[in-house]
């Protein structure tokens, strides 16, 4: 057995590189968000949910101009003739350095609209805070890219791993010692730094130098113009609910729905990063249009990923009330029937999460804009009335909602890469549904009582 794996885990081919790539996407998965939970668990106890409700508010504004200002500098690497050329990753670097600063001074433009409309006047001070962390990230390796392009992923997950350590261990001593919601804020502009010194030092290869080629920025703008677009929408997929909520509930309770929304939506997560570290650049060497033998081994890539993030999600959602209840103290018990409620909200999340990256792999950046529009427009629509409605129960439910709206969508645009897997999406779509539909059914007193 231990033979067999390592067999299948040595050696440069295709199949070794992609089980490569995801047991170290799991590992680095695993890793960064037990260090979340550790840190969560601490941090609940030091500081009050009113802190973390703060910092969602904060996190809503600097996702937003990060989403806002994406060039797709990643994602052009990745797929990219051009991807190991330095003068290419040079002058995307240059851009990158540009785009940090333009973010600092969004952030300080913003401050005091923010902290109207919120009537938060801590924001004025916090925005600009946080935002200096952008021009830190802007100074990032494209090294990291590169190795990404070629699922060269071991260092890159150790490296990932210390630095957040380290964010963590900065970030609990401040809380100890100030107790405030400064602790976070400082521990995430010493996070930006130590991760940034720790991916340009330890990587190997040339570091960056600022270098301007006009063919490679307009390649790079021109293939980022539509991310930009599609980020931009991104942002209200990603950042909508809590935009959204945090103008119907107090603080407190927004601080606690971003600890259900962290609890119940891991797997949502690992799913994506599985899908962004492995199956982006799997899609890219072995597209599946080329042969019916692309075509399975993609299917088979993207059923297995689905098929574990369906079942850790079911996992947790059953689990969710009692492990809210014995990992936080009562202050946070409203976080429990939400991981239930997440868990049937992310299902068609996490079936469908694999048809993106079909069409970033080809550089069809155009419909990737065009579905992430018509997403992110269907999920504020179903979020407005939903919380309107619902409350708190419709900021949960939104998201899937919407997912579900787009998929015809999504269904025309993936059948042009042969990339659509109909028989597997309508199993895993329905099976999924039913269990978590079952698990909601078995804590519904809970969940209405609680969530009212």
């Amino acid at each position: 057995m231990i033979g067999r794996a390592k067999s299948l885990l040595s050696g440069e081919g295709l199949r070794a590189k992609a089980l490569r790539g995801s047991a170290l996407t799991l590992i680095n998965f695993g890793g960064a968000n037990v260090l979340r939970l550790i840190s969560n668990l601490i941090l609940t106890r030091l500081l009050f949910p009113e802190v973390f409700g703060l910092m969602a508010l904060v996190q809503v504004f600097m996702g937003g101009m990060q989403m806002f200002s994406d060039l797709g500098i990643r994602a052009s690497i990745i797929q990219n003739k051009r991807g190991d050329d330095p003068d290419f990753l040079n002058t995307a670097w240059t851009l990158q350095i540009i785009r940090g600063l333009c973010l600092f001074l969004g952030s300080c433009l913003l401050a005091f609209p923010a902290a109207w409309i919120y009537d938060e006047p801590m924001l004025i001070q916090l925005l600009p805070a946080v935002g200096s962390s952008a021009i830190i990230q802007g100074f990032h390796t494209t090294k990291a890219a590169n190795s990404s392009r070629h699922l060269i992923l071991g260092r890159m997950t150790v490296i990932g791993l210390c630095a957040q350590t380290v964010n963590l261990m900065t970030t609990i001593i401040l809380a100890w010692l100030i107790g405030s919601v400064w602790a976070l804020v400082i521990g995430a502009i010493v996070g930006a730094f130590v991760s940034m010194m720790a991916y340009r030092t330890f990587i190997p290869g040339e570091n960056n130098k600022l270098h301007w080629e006009w063919e490679a920025a307009r390649e790079l703008v021109g293939f980022g113009k539509y991310i930009f677009l599609s980020t931009a929408a991104g942002f209200l997929i990603k950042q909508s609910d809590r935009a959204i909520l945090g103008a119907y509930v107090s603080l407190a309770t927004l601080g606690i729905y971003n600890i259900g929304f962290f609890m119940g939506t891991v797997m949502f997560i690992l799913v994506k990063a599985a899908v962004n570290k492995v199956v982006f650049p799997l899609y890219r060497m072995s597209p599946p249009s080329e042969s019916p033998q692309n075509r399975a081994n993609m299917l088979r890539a993207r059923r297995l990923v689905t098929g574990a993030g369906l079942a850790g999600t079911a996992v947790l959602a059953f689990l969710g009330p009692d492990l809210i209840d014995f990992l936080y103290d009562p202050r946070y018990l409203l976080a429990g029937p939400m991981m239930t409620v997440f868990g049937l909200a992310i299902v068609p999340q996490i079936v469908f999460a694999g048809y993106p990256a079909a069409l970033l792999s080809t550089g069809d950046s155009r419909r990737f804009f065009v579905f992430n529009l018509t997403t992110a427009l269907c999920q504020v629509a179903f979020l407005f009335v939903g919380i309107q409605w619902l409350g708190v129960f419709g900021a949960i439910i939104g998201p899937g909602l919407a997912a579900l709206a787009t998929y015809p969508l999504m269904i025309v645009y993936a059948r042009k890469y042969d990339a659509w897997d109909g028989p597997g999406d309508a199993l895993f779509l329905g099976f999924g549904l039913a269990v978590h539909a079952a698990i909601c059914w078995w804590h519904w007193p809970l969940i209405t009582q609680r969530l009212q």
